[in-house]
């Protein structure tokens, strides 16, 4: 039998199959045709046509904020994910399938999930929550009696939680991810530089030089059109430009990592010396997020 694990995620789709490691690494969308909706390209190729597209095709992404918005577009999506890596609709049927799924998830999402790996031919399928696949990948050690705390980071969701074998204790999974930080450079850019960039420009911008400490002055020269005039023009960003957009989702994220901690039973901190470290550093402000990041991991 076929074992695959699936992190259907909001900006990267990844596929590990058992004995091979990460087969697949691609963006989750979708290029089609507006007029007749053929689907034009998948994956990579259609990532790279974002903002540069007539209006006869249109960019689709049919899962956003850790929710599969387009069943079908997924369907189709994950056909062609799955036939790159060798697993045919045929071989499907013999497959089992692993997906990750947001902490908390409801049963509404999980049918999705089924109906999804339905069309696609997949013959079983399975759901565990995100922090656990987090923790697995890092070869975190997992016990009934010393919990972990995770923080998982997505292009559109974020997983928070506190767990052991025996399960969450607290958790809760926000519709927040780096995809709000692209948004958030996109209109700073616009209202600080009159100067209108796109998607992947500002996610370079903040993948290059975005930065939590304010004495930070790496730069970048982007591209865009100018407001004002809607002729091409090219700046110079530094860090400190958009520092305001990383900081804005970093204390989003700080805000609600000390609410799951409040959640938690009064043992859970002193059951484990890194756990506790790890705790009492996610309480303090702005030095906190340092932490936070460094522990950021995926269960890739």
């Amino acid at each position: 039998m076929i074992k695959l694990a699936i992190d259907l995620g909001s900006s990267v789709t990844k596929i590990f199959k058992i004995g091979s490691g990460v087969v697949l690494a691609e963006p989750t969308c979708i290029a089609v045709s507006t007029s007749s909706g053929t689907v034009k390209a998948i994956g990579e190729e259609a990532k790279l046509l974002i903002g540069k597209t007539a209006e006869f095709t249109t960019i689709v992404f049919p899962v956003f904020e850790a929710d599969i918005v387009n069943e079908e577009m997924a369907a189709v999506m994950l056909t062609y994910f799955l036939s790159k890596i060798g697993v045919t609709r045929s071989r499907a049927r013999k497959a089992e399938a692993l997906f990750s799924v947001p902490c908390g998830a409801q049963d509404e999402l999980l049918e999705k999930y089924r109906r999804l790996a339905a069309a696609c031919g997949i013959g079983s399928v399975c759901f565990v929550e995100v922090p656990f696949l987090s923790a697995l990948g890092q070869n975190m050690p997992l016990s009934e009696t010393e919990p972990v705390f995770i923080v998982d980071m997505g292009g559109g969701s974020t997983n928070i939680a506190a767990f052991s074998l025996d399960g969450v204790i607290a958790g809760i999974g926000l519709n927040i991810g780096g995809g709000n930080i692209d948004s958030q450079i996109i209109d700073c850019i616009a209202q600080d530089f009159g100067l209108k960039i796109g998607l992947q420009t500002s996610e370079k911008l903040k993948m290059t030089i975005g930065s939590l400490y304010e004495s930070d002055n790496e730069s970048m020269i982007v591209n865009g059109r100018d407001i004002q005039s809607g002729r091409p023009r090219s700046i110079a960003v530094t860090s400190g430009d958009i520092y305001g957009c990383v900081k804005l989702f970093a204390d989003k994220v700080i805000q609600y990592t000390g609410m799951v901690i409040a959640k938690l039973p009064a043992e859970c901190p002193q059951s484990s010396g890194t756990t506790a470290s790890a705790f009492r550093a996610a309480r303090r402000a702005s030095s906190a997020w340092t932490t936070i990041f460094r522990m950021r991991c995926k269960w890739t």
